[in-house]
């Protein structure tokens, strides 16, 4: 019978410190009023902008403000991620005394409390495969400590996902050939060749050269690691090869049509 053997700094997240499990729950609540705000007012403002979105019915009305939140969302973890990653001192070599893998901060502990909130939320809506799998990533790294660096540069991967949904308001407002839509393509391409086909190959060569670390990581979480970044990757190299089909139909319709 396969058993994972669960490390005690896993075990006992369920019984943290008080302020840990404050942290938690304001981050989580944080993400729930952001979530309730701009899905209101992407609403209100919609309205007020849009006059095609008077006539959407309720099910696109729905995805309409859905996208909103979501890219209202993807910009803030997107930049959180990146000055975790970057700028602040939690992965710099030297500044602390634990291995990179198992550094964490308050702010990137409310950072993945933001996004499980987020995700659940996606996941209950649309029911995914992907927010699945990253639901379960962030779990297990919020109450382990550990891989929190693996998980920010999946997240930092949500850069992209203003793009795809500019693409959708524009097909939605019958602008598909206009030249805002031309460059979105263009933007969503060179960010998906940028942010997730390049950064999965830092991101895999990165445990390479720390995967005596990676091993210490408990085991359920290890194989984890080990599982879901490769399916995660097969599936942006699968709608990367979709935006490039789609990048090349428009530039061919731009150029017949000039």
């Amino acid at each position: 019978m396969l058993e994972f053997a669960l490390p005690s700094s896993f075990m006992s997240s369920i019984l943290h410190t008080p302020s840990e499990v404050f942290r938690w729950l304001a981050s989580i609540f944080l993400g729930i009023t952001m979530c309730i705000i701009v899905y209101q007012v992407t609403g209100v403002i919609s309205l007020l902008c849009f006059n095609d979105y008077g006539r959407l019915g309720k099910k696109e009305r729905l995805e309409w403000k859905n996208r909103g939140f979501s890219t209202f969302h993807a910009i803030v973890i997107a930049f959180a991620s990146l000055y975790l990653l970057l700028f602040s001192d939690q992965f710099k070599g030297g500044s602390h005394s634990k291995s990179v893998i198992n550094n964490t901060s308050t702010l990137s502990d409310s950072v993945l409390g933001v996004i499980l909130q987020y995700v659940i939320f996606i996941l209950l809506m649309v029911k995914v495969l992907h927010h699945g799998l990253s639901m379960f990533s962030i779990f297990l790294s919020l109450m382990s400590g550990q891989g929190q660096i693996y998980i920010l540069m999946v997240l930092f991967t949500e850069s992209t996902t203003p793009f795809v949904n500019l693409r959708w308001y524009l097909d939605v407002a019958g602008l598909k050939n206009s030249k805002l839509y031309m460059f979105n393509g263009i933007m969503l391409f060179t960010g998906w060749l940028v942010a997730r086909m390049s950064l999965f190959i830092i991101f895999f060569f990165h445990m390479y050269l720390h995967f005596d670390e990676v091993k210490q990581i408990f085991d359920l979480g290890f194989y984890s690691l080990l599982l879901v970044p490769p399916i995660l990757t097969l599936m942006n190299i699968f709608w990367f090869w979709k935006i490039v089909k789609d990048l090349v139909k428009i530039l061919s319709k731009a150029r017949h049509s000039s």
